[in-house]
């Protein structure tokens, strides 16, 4: 039986044009949120509401997960050339969307307490001026909600091969550190709205009930978030792609262009390196002593994700019958 081996790897982290996007949306939207958060904590001092000091203090919670997501940018571009990494930077940004999830999840607990607390113990409520607050709230989470979108979609023309791979099935490669920053800015949105509308039930019919029940719906919807977020991440960091389809295009194209010389697959190892970039390990047997690991890379070449490939190819000597 004769082995060969052959592993290629472009080291760098690509900070491409995305990064600095998301990078830069990022930490406009984490300004933009700490400027809202000092208002409503002074609009809550000032017109001694507990109501917007606890909505204040609550966006105080998110700035700082915003703020880790820039901070994780930052520190994906200012390391990307450090060989201590060996597929590159890009599982900063994961960790940081992770964290963020985890840290929504404290916020949900908190948001539950504290509700919980106001349905049994109603506390006296400065509607106008708390639906006023919430209001322009409501708005700078809408600017921010756009602001990172963008940034999305930039992001996204980056990568024109993951349109082509659309075809056959492929998921969109998200930014997962923005698209948590997202998901906190669509969580104040949407807290904000539901505070509007018990708000404005309150005010007008004198249903105290609902604010208290309008912030234990939002924790519910934001727990949902934050729980697919830290599904999304969790599968990147602990490798846990072997169900994506590029899998089954790598056992699909070694199946085609190994049928003449029975050429099987015996281990693949397959994991995500990068936004859109998957590194696999492959272990082959086969009767055709003239096959190469580059010809192989010649197979998977068509999958442009795959940036990064281990092979090894076991050659079985025919056996003749007498």
């Amino acid at each position: 039986m004769h082995t060969h081996n052959l592993g290629a790897w472009s080291h760098d982290h690509t900070f491409d044009s995305g990064n600095l996007a998301g990078e830069r949306s990022t930490r406009a939207v984490m300004w933009i949120t700490v400027v809202m958060m000092v208002v409503e904590i002074a609009a809550g001092w000032w017109y001694n509401s507990m109501a917007l000091l606890a909505d204040g203090f609550h966006m105080s919670s998110h700035a700082v997960a915003i703020g880790l997501s820039a901070f994780a940018y930052a520190s994906a571009r200012r390391l990307a050339g450090d060989s201590r990494f060996a597929f590159g930077t890009w599982k900063i940004e994961v960790l940081a969307g992770f964290a963020s999830a985890i840290f929504l999840l404290v916020i949900v607990a908190l948001m539950v307490v504290g509700s919980v607390e106001r349905l049994f113990s109603p506390a006296p409520i400065h509607y106008l001026e708390a639906i006023i607050i919430a209001a322009v709230g409501s708005v700078v989470n809408i600017v921010s909600a756009l602001i990172l979108g963008a940034a999305h979609h930039e992001g996204h023309g980056d990568h024109p091969h993951e349109e082509h791979h659309g075809h056959h099935g492929h998921e969109h490669h998200h930014d997962m550190n923005l698209q948590s920053a997202y998901v906190h800015v669509i969580a104040d949105a949407a807290t904000s709205l539901l505070a509007i509308f018990a708000l404005v039930g309150g005010w007008m019919y004198g249903w105290a009930w609902l604010d208290p029940v309008a912030g234990i719906a939002g924790a519910v919807v934001v727990a949902l978030w934050a729980k697919r977020l830290i599904t999304d991440t969790g599968k990147v960091l602990l490798d846990r792609e072997m169900d994506h389809p590029v899998v089954d295009e790598i056992r699909q194209a070694v199946k085609e262009a190994g049928h003449q010389s029975e050429t099987t697959i015996a281990d693949l190892h397959v994991w995500r390196v990068g936004k859109a970039n998957y590194s696999c390990a492959i272990s082959l047997v086969t009767h055709d002593k003239g096959l190469t690991p580059g010809k192989v890379k010649g197979w998977l070449s068509q999958h442009e994700e795959i940036v990064h490939s281990t092979i090894e190819i076991h050659c079985c000597e025919v056996m003749h019958a007498h």
